[in-house]
């Protein structure tokens, strides 16, 4: 189920939904798959840096450099859809301290930009 899981992840270049997996595999299997199921998978892709996952869309994109351990900042195109990322360490270095100077433990910072990327504007 992982595997079915991750090539349906893999199959899209947009951020794609629990919801949406679930359906695509129900259709392919010709059995329902719980969405529940799928979530849980992507909760282990995430934590294991295989996947991202877009908290504005509650969709999820796989990771392209996994063997990175930056925080993202995403870019999501509010038009098509499309999201991509860049890394800046000063921003979500900046974040976690401000987080840590409010008190706050394993600060993870969580930055998403939306707009329209350059081919929808």
């Amino acid at each position: 189920m992982r595997a079915e899981v991750f090539e349906e992840l893999a199959r899209h270049n947009r951020p794609v939904s629990a919801y949406d997996i679930a359906d695509n595999l129900s259709a392919k299997r010709g059995s329902r798959v719980a969405p529940n199921s799928v979530y849980r998978i992507l909760d282990i892709f995430v934590s294991g840096n295989l996947a991202n996952r877009i908290e504005s869309a509650n969709a999820f994109l796989v990771n392209t450099h996994p063997g990175c351990r930056h925080d993202c900042v995403f870019l999501i195109c509010d038009d098509c859809g499309t999201a991509s990322h860049f890394d800046n360490d000063a921003l979500t270095g900046a974040l976690r301290q401000a987080g840590r100077d409010k008190g706050f433990a394993d600060v993870r910072p969580v930055v998403e930009l939306r707009g329209l990327c350059a081919e929808c504007a």
